[in-house]
Parts: C-alpha cells; structure tokens; sequence
C-alpha cells in the first residue's frame, strides 16, 4: 500500500487530503510542521510527500532539502505562492512538481498517483532502459536515438540534454538544474542556450516542432518530457 505524508499546518486542508486519500486506500501520516515531518518521514519512509511551503516553524523548501538528503521520493509542492521564482526555487531544491492553492481535488491526485507511477518505472534495470514515443525511440544504454525506424544524430550536448529529461518522465526540471547538468555551474542563467538547444531537439524529434507534445516548455519554470 502507498504511504503518503502530508506537511500542512492548515487543519481544514489535512482533514479533505487524509479523507480523500484514505478513501483510495491509501495510507496517510500528517505534519503540522516541518521539524515532525522529517521525523514522521524518517520513521515511516512515505512513498510520496505533499508539502505545503508556508509551515510555521521552517520554510518548506529546507523540509525538502532535509528530504532530499536521503530519499528519492516524489515531492509534491502545495502552496498559495504563485510566483515564478517560488517554482523554480522548490524544483531545484528537489521538488517534483508544483500544485497552486486553491486546488482541484481531482488534479491533485491525478498528479500524486503520476508521481508514484514515474517512482515505479525508474526502478526498472537499465537493461529495460528503452524509451518509446509515438514519434522516437530512444535507447539510453546504447545512446541510440530513432525516428520512423531511421537513426537520428545528436550532438553530445542534445545528446546530454535529451537524456536528462528522458530519465524523468513528466517530471518538470527547472532550468537553473537543465544547465548545470549539461552545461556546468557556471551557465546557471543562460537560458538562451536551453531555448536554441531545445528548439533543436524539437526539430529532430517532434512531428511537428511548432506545437511539440513531447518536449514540453513551462514558461518561466523549465521543461519536461512526456511520452
């Protein structure tokens, strides 16, 4: 059974989630803060995280860092902030994904069972590390890129690019962390070099590049790969 913990100090909030998901037979622990959360965490070893930001004794995107510290589980960020920079903050801090306040109930579980789903597929060996679309196939042990049965070649920063989103499924990964993966620390701020490399890519790999469905832009926040 999946154990979720929820981090929110608002009891109204922790009352619908708990009810909700209990009801899909989920098993649910709660944290009013942030301090109880790294403990219930530590304790219980959830399967996914729900994490307000706003909590009363420490900002969530320190829970997230103490998290990340020694567990992949897929945080969801719940938050009334809305801003860009509180986005992109909390995905680079290892976040997995990012969920507005006021919240559609439905949505929100629909992201927390897509989360779980990605956890499940990364777990399989490498030997099954084959990725199909209906436009490309790509083959990450082999470093093989196809596209209707024809190889594609890559340059080694597509190549590394394309890679760091593959293995993330519909995970949205800032562009502060896409740049320091490929390009190093100190292309931090270049976004100009995701926007070439990434049109590119599209060019490569995406029936129709104008209107991509697999190499998807989050304006302001970074990118993310469907299949």
């Amino acid at each position: 059974m999946t154990r979720v913990l929820v981090v929110e100090d608002e009891p109204q909030i922790v009352r619908a989630l708990v009810i909700n998901l209990r009801a899909r037979r989920y098993e649910v622990d709660a944290a009013p803060d942030g301090a109880t959360a790294l403990r219930l965490a530590a304790a219980h070893k959830p399967d996914v995280v729900l994490l307000d930001l706003g909590l009363p004794d420490m900002d969530g995107v320190d829970v997230i860092k103490g998290l990340r510290g020694w567990t992949r589980s897929p945080i969801l960020v719940l938050s009334a902030r809305q801003t860009s920079e509180e986005k992109v903050r909390s995905l680079d801090a290892g976040a997995d994904d990012y969920v507005t306040k006021p919240f559609s109930m439905d949505e929100l579980l629909a992201r927390l069972r897509a989360a779980v789903r990605r956890t499940e597929e990364a777990d399989t060996t490498d030997a099954d590390a084959v990725v199909t679309t209906d436009a490309f196939t790509v083959d990450l042990i082999a470093k093989r890129v196809q596209r209707s049965g024809e190889d594609v070649r890559l340059t080694p920063t597509e190549w590394q690019l394309l890679e760091a989103l593959i293995r993330h499924p519909g995970r949205l990964i800032s562009q502060k962390q896409l740049l320091q993966e490929v390009w190093g620390p100190s292309y931090a701020t270049q976004s100009n070099y995701l926007r070439v490399y990434m049109a590119q890519l599209r060019r490569k790999l995406e029936a129709d590049p104008s209107h991509p469905r697999h190499l998807i832009t989050e304006p302001g926040m970074g990118y993310r790969f469907e299949k």
